[in-house]
């Protein structure tokens, strides 16, 4: 993993996405072709544990954590460590901007974001500040392109909320060669848009634990909402699934204690409403 900012890798397992749908749903493919798509977890451990457990009962046997692993909760290190070890195992972990934010703290915290950045940043030993600093903003593998906010500018952290968004990250996006899907995180509401008939998207609302075809003549972007930290009304925690060798994008929730863990924020001295969040879903 090259660890300039704003680099993009590459898929490094020698399967391409592409020769998964030209074996005809081989099934040892579809076995290794099951990539869960995390985002959003925000030093929220209890939340991780869950959606990486859930996924493991699925099928899911590679991991992609799409950023900002870090910020509002109370335990960073927990994660970071946890995030190590997955990429030891063939994990792909990108940055946003709430590790951006841990790394380089602004010296006079103006926001409770930034406050939170420079507790969190004190929190972390060199290996972790390390580890967070030399994450890239992107990643191709084979036919999907990953990245924490959009495609058309990682660094400027735009919000993919709405169709004219997501079509700048997409269009970008597949300017790379074979690109047919993006999957990022950011806005912490699951979301999915295509193609259609016409020139425009068209937006698509997933339902938890239901297999959305996704067949690759059609270009597709979703944003996979927020393990750690939801904000739709529900706390339970968020990700997805996909399965290259059908061609489906599943979505999830995950039910954990997450009044523990808004616990937690609370026992740290972190801001209450960083814990009402939890409590709430908001």
């Amino acid at each position: 993993m090259d660890g300039r900012h704003g680099d993009t890798i590459g898929n490094g397992d020698g399967v391409s996405l592409e020769a998964a749908y030209k074996s005809k749903l081989n099934p040892l493919l579809s076995r290794i072709m099951k990539t869960a798509l995390l985002s959003d977890i925000h030093a929220n451990p209890r939340a991780l544990e869950a959606c990486l457990a859930h996924a493991e009962t699925c099928g899911a046997d590679r991991f992609a954590v799409l950023g900002d692993s870090v910020g509002y909760g109370a335990q960073p290190v927990e994660v970071i460590r946890r995030l190590r070890k997955l990429v030891r195992a063939g994990a792909i972990v990108l940055k946003g901007n709430h590790d951006e934010l841990a790394v380089t703290p602004p010296e006079h915290a103006r926001t409770l974001d930034e406050g939170g950045a420079d507790w969190t940043h004190r929190q972390l030993d060199a290996a972790d500040l390390s580890f967070l600093d030399t994450l890239p903003m992107s990643a191709i593998d084979g036919a999907v392109y990953l990245v924490h906010a959009s495609a058309d500018a990682p660094h400027r952290w735009y919000y993919v909320d709405n169709e004219h968004r997501a079509a700048a990250s997409l269009n970008t996006a597949c300017e790379h060669p074979g690109v047919r899907y993006v999957f990022g995180g950011h806005v912490h509401e699951q979301s999915l848009y295509f193609h259609g008939a016409g020139h425009g998207l068209m937006r698509f609302q997933p339902v938890p634990g239901v297999p959305i075809p996704v067949p690759p003549h059609r270009r597709w972007i979703a944003t996979v909402g927020s393990v750690g930290q939801p904000r739709d009304g529900n706390p339970d925690a968020m990700y997805a699934i996909f399965n290259a060798a059908r061609a489906e994008l599943t979505f999830h929730r995950v039910a954990y204690d997450h009044m523990a863990a808004a616990d937690d924020i609370r026992a740290a001295g972190l801001p209450e409403f960083f814990a009402q969040r939890l409590e709430l879903g908001l």
